[in-house]
């Protein structure tokens, strides 16, 4: 199991091509997409019982291949369908397939879960559930299940899992529970209604309610590819499946692990190997590898960060701040403000301080306003042959060609409303959008978001894996104005730049945890930007 960071991303004709190219038959490659799922589930589910669910198409034949190379090692283990096979791969996998195949409907929960229904390139919504289960918030799920995913089997959190299954008879979990109580502890609300009670007939369930029942009760639940019900390509989710513990992605990640909504649904996604070679211009954001200051070092070598304060200094005074823990050696804020840190080089705005010419990044727009005053303040920016860094309303006061006609680096961090603004609105997703707004801009494009996605103007895209929900506070784009700033003054290409702030932004989250401020939130990267 591969962790996604710094992997292609493909989309679903972008998979097929590729399964395509290798010049195999599909039944070979289901031979080695089932081998490397059961692989994988058998180390996640040690002795426990496991339930695989098969869909009609090659998701399913995926399924049953997993199914007997588990039971061929000794895995305890169940195949539900909800119907016959359609493809002759999955028929194929079918037949190879010695045990009884439950109706999907009718069965009976597991200890593990493994949703084969319905993986890459589902087009339509599955039958709505007439009730939703609760799960665990993805943030909390990514966080249980992560270290336990990437352990190694000997490591005394891979303990013998749920020990005496089968003998509780209350819907409690037995003590014993599975890989460092990662799928136990994943659902650990409301136990006496972990086997809710079931109707007269299961059949009465629509597919996706029964898929919800049938998670609830498991104690881990892992989706072959995507959970059944999301689209592959765009992040939406057709019908809203069970948030999963662990998502293996075959051959590659594909958009729908990183975009939201259909991210929430996919918990911690890994990816099996399954020797298919990929390429795409498209991967996910990997941590940066940042310079670090050698013996002839200077403020200036550094790199010198200038920030134009406008109607709410504050959020400028932010930006600074974040800045100067980025790792940047000078940050200059021009404008009527006053305070600490004292290292921060406060003076009146000229247009004799903008022509500086050791400045390596202009930041502009954080709490820059709208008025006439702002206008000038940008237009004065835009003058300069600096580098840019275009957030909030200068965002707003500007359209893509007069940022494409300035004709230097820039990089535009535009939130949803924002891009908006800019670009104007569209139904296309969040890649296929912030692609078409670098190329209109001749900008990189930071598309912010619990799903942040840069973008270049020759096409390169970096997708942010989910970051902290709690960035959703004022001032924290300030921040990450600021750092991308450092980075860009500190000679990254822009693209790199961009790529490096927003991971050093959501790396400073992650280390405070819940309930920060965007102050907090800038002193942190400095202990982000020690990590790398």
């Amino acid at each position: 199991m591969i962790r996604p960071e710094g992997r292609p991303v493909l989309t679903a004709a972008q998979m097929r091509a590729a399964e395509e190219a290798t010049g195999e038959s599909v039944s070979a490659l289901m031979e080695r997409a089932g081998t490397a799922i059961a692989v994988a589930v058998r180390r996640l589910a040690s002795s426990s019982e496991i339930l695989i669910v098969c869909g009609p198409g090659n998701n399913g034949g995926d399924g049953y291949v997993a199914a007997r190379v588990l039971a061929e090692r000794g895995a305890k283990v169940r195949v539900a369908a909800l119907g016959d096979p359609k493809t002759d791969a999955a028929k194929a996998a079918r037949a190879g397939w010695s045990g009884p195949v439950e109706a999907f409907a009718d069965a009976a929960p597991a200890p593990i879960l493994v949703d084969a229904l319905f993986g890459t390139g589902l087009t339509r919504p599955l039958d709505e559930p007439a009730t939703k289960t609760t799960n665990t918030t993805p943030a909390k799920a990514g966080a249980q299940l992560g270290s336990a995913i990437d352990s190694p089997p000997a490591s005394p959190i891979w303990a013998p899992a749920f020990a005496g299954v089968g003998t509780v008879a209350d819907g409690r979990p037995p003590l014993n529970r599975s890989p460092a109580e990662a799928g136990a502890q994943l659902k650990p609300s409301s136990n006496s209604a972990r086997h809710p009670g079931t109707p007269a007939s299961a059949r009465e369930r629509p597919i996706v309610e029964q898929l919800h029942h049938l998670a609830t009760a498991a104690h881990l639940t892992i989706a072959i590819d995507l959970p059944s019900g999301l689209a592959t390509d765009t992040g939406a989710a057709l019908s809203p499946p069970p948030i999963f513990d662990v998502t293996l992605a075959l051959g590659a990640a594909k958009p729908s692990h990183l975009l939201q909504p259909a991210a929430r649904y996919c918990g911690e996604v890994r990816i099996l190997d399954i020797a298919i070679p990929v390429t795409s211009d498209t991967h996910v954001l990997d941590r940066p590898d940042l310079p670090t200051p050698g013996p002839d070092a200077h403020k200036y070598t550094r790199g010198m960060v200038a920030i134009i304060a406008g109607a709410m200094p504050g959020a400028s005074d932010l930006a600074a701040l974040a800045a100067m823990h980025a790792g940047a050696g000078y940050v200059t804020l021009l404008g009527d403000t006053s305070g600490p840190p004292h290292a921060l080089v406060r003076a009146p705005f000229s247009d004799h301080a903008l022509a500086n010419d050791r400045i390596g990044a202009l930041v502009v727009g954080p709490g820059l306003g709208r008025s006439d005053e702002a206008r000038s303040l940008l237009q004065s920016a835009l003058a300069t042959n600096h580098p840019l860094v275009l957030d909030g309303d200068a965002l707003r006061l500007l359209t893509p060609d007069r940022i494409a006609a300035s004709n230097r680096p820039a990089i535009l961090t535009p939130h949803a409303g924002e891009f908006d603004a800019l670009f104007g609105k569209s139904d296309a997703d969040k890649i296929t959008r912030t692609r078409a707004a670098a190329k209109a801009a001749n900008a990189i494009v930071v598309f912010k978001g619990a799903d942040t996605v840069i973008a270049a103007p020759d096409g390169r895209v970096r997708i942010a894996p989910h970051a902290s929900d709690w960035l959703s506070t004022a001032g924290t784009g300030d921040v990450l104005a600021g750092a991308i700033g450092a980075m860009l003054a500190a000679r990254l290409a822009p693209f790199d730049a961009a790529a490096a702030g927003v991971w050093l932004h959501a790396d400073a989250a992650r280390r405070l945890g819940p309930a920060f401020i965007a102050d907090e939130l800038a002193l942190a990267l400095r202990k982000a930007r020690a990590s790398l």
